[in-house]
């Protein structure tokens, strides 16, 4: 028997925290689909982008080319390496976690890598398919998160 007479209303009180995990918000008494599509079209995009973020590693440690070749390259393309290396392992984690920080990494990661390959052609190669290909995911992202919030 708990001490504190008050132990139900902080109960309650942590029922009604809203989180930032889109999986863990109150159920909205209409059906969830646009919420479950948002959820796993996240934890889809984090799979790829665990893919993109492990090939930057490897090229950082010399898996896919001749070891010291990474070294040999010039400092631009090494910090968009080391950069790209970081922010998709961490994206795709908060994408995991259908977090709405995960959102706004990998919306800050596709971006820049937009950015890069549109001003930076030579350090960042990026066929016009790869720019369809992400603008395309960035399109359903935010369609599917705006039809989520309405949803709400």
């Amino acid at each position: 028997m708990p001490r504190n007479g008050n132990h139900g209303a902080a109960q309650e009180a942590a029922r009604d925290y809203l989180s930032d995990r889109i999986e863990e918000r109150p159920a909205a008494p209409a059906s969830m689909r646009w919420s479950f599509v948002l959820t796993w079209f996240m934890r889809v995009l984090a799979i790829i982008w665990i893919m993109k973020g492990l090939s930057s590693w490897s090229v950082i440690l010399g898996i896919w080319t001749p070891a010291g070749q990474f070294e040999a390259r010039s400092t631009g393309y090494q910090a968009m390496i080391i950069y790209f290396a970081l922010i998709d392992l961490i994206a795709a984690v908060g994408l995991w976690m259908a977090s709405t920080w995960g959102g706004i990494m990998w919306l800050l990661a596709v971006m820049s890598h937009l950015i890069l390959a549109a001003f930076f052609p030579g350090i960042v190669s990026s066929g016009i398919l790869t720019i369809v290909f992400f603008l395309t995911l960035v399109a359903v992202y935010v369609a599917v998160s705006w039809l989520a919030a309405q949803e709400e």
